[in-house]
Formats: C-alpha cells, structure tokens, sequence
C-alpha cells in the first residue's frame, strides 16, 4: 500500500514538473523566437525524465528494502534515470547544434561559409553524440557498487590500455585524427567539387574516418580520411564557388572572328547560366592548318559552368554552320603541274652501252668511246643480222 501511494505520489509530481515546464516554455517562446522549437525538440526527453526521477525518488523513501527483489528494482531506477538524463542532454546539445545548421543556409550562391559551418557542425553532432553514450554508460557502470570499488585501478591502468589500444588501431586513429584535420583546417567542405581518383563530384559527407564523394553519374566513391591528408586532390570550391572555363574549336583559317564575338555576346546575354564576369573569344593558335579559337566565360558553380560550356559550344557550332560556312574545319588539296623534263629510260634490249640511263650518261658513253652522243645511239643499235 505504501509503495503504491508513493508511485501516484510520484506520478502527480511528475505531472505538476511537466506542467511546470510547459508553461516556462510557452513563455519563453513568447520572448524568443526559438523557444517554441525547442519545446518540441526536448518535450519527449523532459517529460521522460522528469516521470523516471519522480518514481525514482519515491522508490528510496518507500520501506520495502527487506525484500529480495528491491535492490534490483532500485538499481534498474538508477540505470534509467542516467539513462533518460542522458536523453535529455543530448537533446538541448543537438537542438543548439541545429541551430547553427539552420543559420547557415547552403542553398544560396555564395555558400562557402555556410558549408564550412555546416561540415563542422555535423562532426561535433557525432562527437556530441558519442560523448553523451559514453558518459552516459559510464554513470550507468558506476551506479554498481561491484564497479565503483574496481574504478580506482580501472583508472590506474588506463595509460597501459591507451597505449595498447593505440597500437592496435594505428589505421583508425590516424584516420580519426585526418577527419579533425580536414574539417577544422577547412581543406574540404560539403558540397565542395572536387576530383579525387580521375573522377569529378561533390563531398557528401565528411566523418572522423571516410569522405563519402558523390560522383557526376550518382555513384558514391567512399575513401579514408587519410587519403585527403596524404594525397593531392582537386577542390574547384576552395574559396569561392564561382570558377572560370573555356570552349575550344578549331577552325578553318576563313573564320569570321569579330561575327563570331558579336554571336558569343547575344549567346551569354540570353542565358541564365552566365554570371557576367568574364566573356573572351581569342585566336589562340594558327598552326598546322587550322585556327584554333578559344572562349573563356564564367558561372556561379561547376555543374552550372559544365551546362554553360557545353550551352555556348552548340551554338556558336550552329551559327558557323549558318552564317560562316567558310569557317568550318576541311582538309585542302593542291595540284601543281610540274615543268621538270623527264627522260624516258631505254629497255634492257637497248642499253647496251657502257654508260646508259639517261642524257648525261650516254654523252659520258660517247666521250669515252671517241664519238657524239647522236653517233654512239646510231652505233648500239642491233644490227639486221
């Protein structure tokens, strides 16, 4: 009867807390805009605790510590009581983290602090988390008295089991101490454009020991924090956002440049994918037959600065087609007569001179045999007999 008495007890205090707490809120959302979401955020975990505690209490005043079964009972109160205070910490710790994610926005263009806030918030959000289950199962442990008179030497042999444990997860750690570095030395962010392995995409997410990179084609390439810190990679994102490309087209050496920068201008004034800082179309190089012309314009972010390129390419091939045929890239082939005199070499039957194969020779023949060239020709004729 008296262990029923204290658990209603228990129940009305519970409801007089929770009521309590309603009202603090509903204040202090009138004063702070934030504070109606954090009532919401913490409303499970308060009222949790607040009915653990209650019973908790009423528990240790209620005299039925003969039976057998009590000290388990008050020892699973103890357990559930860190348990749902844990709860309630890690709450009020994410919701503030929340916060700071909801500060900084990364769906506008210039996002890269944003991004940065946003991949070190959510590494401490898993720190935060960890630490909390961990101190929270610590408590928990200490709540028996079997562990509590082993702590002191628990504690006076954690150097020993540091170092032991350090050993055996080299890799791990190295790859817990690579996720610090990159996240708070601000070498790469989420939603960074980078290219990793020859592959191009964007930083996914970042934690204490891998990067997950989702790729242009929605493949996920997962690598260790390590290889960040220990290998070069691109980040088109580094400090800003906006980046430079070029459009290449080789041409025939009839291409109208000035119509073609006159086209380049409308293309760019009509599209929304250029960000009107650079737009240049030079002749970068007349070798080899062809004129090679070159474009560099400029867009907010990489995947827009893809689709402009790709954009400005299609046209400008277009309006070459259409208005500057003779630009278009071909091969060119020239034949010459040649005004050389050429000597038509004389049969096997024929030569049967000592010098023959052409007019040089034959004089060469004739020289030597004491006669003209005309009278050695008469003579190396075969005879009709």
């Amino acid at each position: 009867m008296d262990f029923a008495l204290a658990l209603l007890t228990a129940g009305v205090t519970a409801a007089a807390v929770i009521v309590a707490g309603r009202v603090c809120f509903w204040v202090l959302g009138r004063y702070w805009s934030k504070g109606h979401t954090l009532r919401r955020a913490v409303r499970r975990p308060f009222r949790v605790f607040a009915l653990v505690v209650a019973v908790a209490v009423a528990a240790r005043r209620t005299p039925v510590g003969a039976e057998e079964w009590w000290p388990y009972v008050e020892q699973a109160l103890r357990v559930v009581v860190v348990a749902s205070a844990a709860w309630l910490i890690g709450a009020i710790l994410l919701y503030l983290e929340d916060i700071s994610l909801r500060r900084h926005r990364v769906d506008v263009p210039d996002n890269r602090t944003a991004r940065r806030m946003r991949t070190q918030v959510l590494l401490l959000r898993r720190l935060t988390v960890a630490a909390v289950v961990v101190c929270a199962l610590g408590a928990a442990l200490f709540t028996f008295p079997e562990v509590r008179a082993v702590g002191a030497s628990l504690l006076a042999s954690a150097g020993v089991l540091s170092i032991v444990a350090g050993l055996a997860a080299q890799s791990s750690l190295a790859n817990v101490f690579a996720g610090f570095t990159l996240t708070f030395s601000d070498a790469l962010r989420i939603d960074d454009a980078v290219i990793v392995e020859g592959e191009w995409g964007w930083v996914e997410e970042v934690t204490l020991t891998y990067v997950v990179v989702r790729l242009w084609d929605d493949r996920r390439l997962i690598l260790p924090s390590t290889y960040f810190t220990q290998n070069p990679f691109q980040n088109w994102t580094r400090h800003t956002s906006e980046l430079l490309g070029s459009v290449e087209l080789d041409l025939d050496w009839g291409v109208d440049t000035h119509g073609m920068r006159a086209e380049l201008d409308r293309i760019l004034e009509a599209t929304d994918l250029w960000d009107g800082r650079v737009k240049v179309l030079q002749v970068t190089d007349a070798v080899a037959g062809w004129v090679r012309v070159r474009v560099l314009v400029t867009a907010r972010d990489a995947p827009t600065l893809f689709d402009l390129r790709c954009h400005v390419r299609e046209e400008l091939v277009g309006w070459l087609q259409r208005h500057n045929t003779d630009a278009l890239p071909r091969q060119r082939t020239e034949l010459v007569e040649s005004t050389g005199r050429f000597y038509r070499r004389a049969s096997a039957e024929q030569a049967t001179g000592l010098f023959t194969g052409d007019p040089e020779a034959e004089d060469r023949a004739a020289r030597a045999g004491g006669g003209s060239r005309e009278e050695h020709q008469t003579d190396a004729r075969p005879h009709p007999s």
